[in-house]
């Protein structure tokens, strides 16, 4: 058997005048995903490139710099598990990190093991074609730079392409404008300036008290209010920090069986495990709930995720909470989340969200009265009259988890793009591969657990999982693998059934999860909702059958 990679060095050859780089992998995307992969890979004695858009690593923390921006998994749990001398070394400061703590953690594991030398950063990838003669990988970008490779992994992220949704006039305005994804690095000074915001997802929810502060007057242009969860966020004490590194092992164990990936709550409490059913309480029970522990009190509940009435009475003690918090009768009941149900969306962490609302300088245009006409030279005019300021801002989300792949031109055999298999909604096997294209990986993609988990986690096993079905190949003397269409149609089948049922698919729930805030998208669960733990058991399983639903080939001679 062939023990060693099939080219374990990086060369370059001419092609019509020009270099290519020829290596055993490309990755695409700097991340977390793409920083763990060539950390992986390159000790496996691969030749391995990265190739950034960005001016430096971290991915979504690199680009993601508006106000407020933080994680919703406790630090402890959202950082690398491979080594646990970067475990004991690193100290968190807040049970859930702000945006610049983990692009400097992101940069220490760049620097701490020599990784930048095997990125480019600066680089954006304009396609990715597989050449069926070489079985091999050619991916330019947009310089006309060439790299092939064996294998190439996309770790493009789940929430890296911005959506900047249409409107009329939206470029007749005169002031500076603003998106909470690719926010300006040396900030924003608000200080005497009038801020209208479009959108209160998560980044609006985070990004809206901290600009309240600062600015003289701040307009929240909201379409649909969000079920938001405040995140009891506090600093790390040495005590706090001592105990999570001395259980590290137990931690990240419990982490791989869990299903969310995390075990771990807001505020870095351990999640709660529900124990009683909602339609077993009165009403008078229900009231007494929300007045001892708020918003905490819907996590008591088991029936709430699987059941519409029972999910229906945890959305009213929800608005009762918000109607205690906000002052204003009708900007309460402007934030109240009505329609759709409770858990059919990620639930978003706030600090100090709804009393913002009670400030002085804060209104709330809800869009559900009228909506948004067009935008001028100086505001937005909608059907509720015209509202003025100096600069806006779009915290509009992201076209999640295919917009960046579907952006770039990627294309399997028989020059076949991506775009044409994926035109009625992404289709994968395990989220790691799609028939079609071999060679060519997903880190996180749709069809795995990915946005509903710790990112972190998904992205170790989606790497280690890859990484060793690389190994298992060069062993072998085998040159591609990818899914078989039976079994490609067999998964999405399940990771429909999985979902089927709960409160993620319900008619009634427009989530980015379902591409909903996407004009033109499929409408399909993206995601895999059988927990963390159950896929990573199944991928071991597939991996333990010499990879059952995959076409492996051997090597030409």
């Amino acid at each position: 058997m062939n023990e060693k990679p099939l080219n374990s060095l990086p060369t370059d050859r001419l092609q019509n005048g020009a270099s290519v780089a020829v290596l055993d992998v490309v990755v695409v995307g700097a991340g977390f995903g793409g920083l763990y992969a060539l950390y992986r890979l390159r000790g496996r004695g691969l030749s391995v490139r990265v190739l950034e858009a960005a001016s430096d690593v971290g991915g979504t923390w690199y680009w993601n710099r508006y106000p407020g921006a933080r994680c919703d998994v406790p630090s402890v749990e959202y950082s690398y598990s491979f080594s646990k001398e970067l475990e004991q070394e690193w100290d968190w400061t807040e049970v859930m990190a702000g945006q610049p703590e983990i692009l400097r953690y992101a940069n220490h594991v760049a620097g701490r093991f020599d990784l930048r030398r095997d990125i480019q950063l600066d680089t954006r990838v304009s396609s990715a074609h597989y050449d069926e003669d070489e079985r091999r990988w050619r991916v330019e970008t947009e310089a006309g730079e060439v790299f092939e490779a064996r294998f190439c992994i996309m770790a493009t992220g789940c929430l890296s392409s911005p959506n900047t949704p249409f409107i009329e006039g939206a470029d007749d305005f005169a002031g500076p404008i603003y998106h909470t994804g690719r926010w300006p690095h040396e900030g924003v000074d608000w200080k005497g300036v009038r801020v209208g915001i479009i959108g209160t997802g998560s980044s609006g929810v985070q990004s809206i008290p901290v600009i309240a502060e600062q600015a003289e007057h701040l307009t929240v242009f909201q379409r649909t209010p969000n079920y938001t969860l405040p995140a009891g966020n506090r600093p790390l004490t040495d005590s706090d920090r001592a105990k999570a590194k001395a259980v590290y092992d137990q931690l990240r164990q419990s982490e791989r069986e869990s299903i969310t990936g995390f075990v771990l709550g807001f505020g870095g409490n351990p999640v709660p495990t529900p124990t009683d059913a909602i339609l077993a309480t009165t009403p008078e029970e229900r009231l007494a709930a929300v007045e001892a522990d708020g918003f905490e009190a819907l996590n008591r509940y088991l029936d709430v995720p699987i059941d519409a009435e029972a999910n229906e009475l945890a959305c009213e003690m929800y608005r009762e909470q918000v109607k205690r918090l906000v002052h204003d009768p009708k900007t309460a009941d402007g934030l109240m989340p009505r329609d759709y149900p409770f858990g059919c969306k990620r639930p978003v962490i706030d600090t100090d969200y709804f009393a913002t609302f009670n400030r002085d300088n804060v209104d709330l245009v809800d869009l559900r009265k009228g909506g948004i006409d067009r935008i001028t030279a100086t505001g937005i005019q909608t059907a509720q009259g015209h509202f003025e300021f100096d600069a806006l801002v779009y915290a509009t989300g992201f076209d999640a988890m295919t917009g960046t792949l579907l952006r770039m031109d990627i294309r399997g055999r028989e020059d076949i793009p991506l775009k044409a298999t994926w035109e009625a909604g992404p289709r994968t096997y395990l989220g790691l591969q799609v028939h079609g294209f071999p060679n060519l990986f997903t880190i996180t993609g749709p069809g795995s657990p990915s946005v509903l988990s710790n990112m972190i986690v998904s992205i170790e096993q989606h790497v280690d999982w890859i990484s060793d079905c690389i190994a298992y190949m060069d062993q072998r003397g085998l040159s591609t693998i990818e899914p078989t269409v039976e079994a490609e149609e067999k998964w999405i089948v399940h990771v429909n059934e999985a979902a089927e049922g709960s409160m993620l698919t319900a008619a009634s729930c427009n989530s980015w999860y379902l591409g909903a805030n996407i004009p033109g998208k499929p409408r399909i669960f993206m995601p895999y909702v059988g927990g963390v733990g159950e896929y990573r058991r199944g991928c071991d399983e597939i991996a333990a059958r010499g990879y059952e639903g995959f076409a492996l080939e051997a090597a030409r001679t």
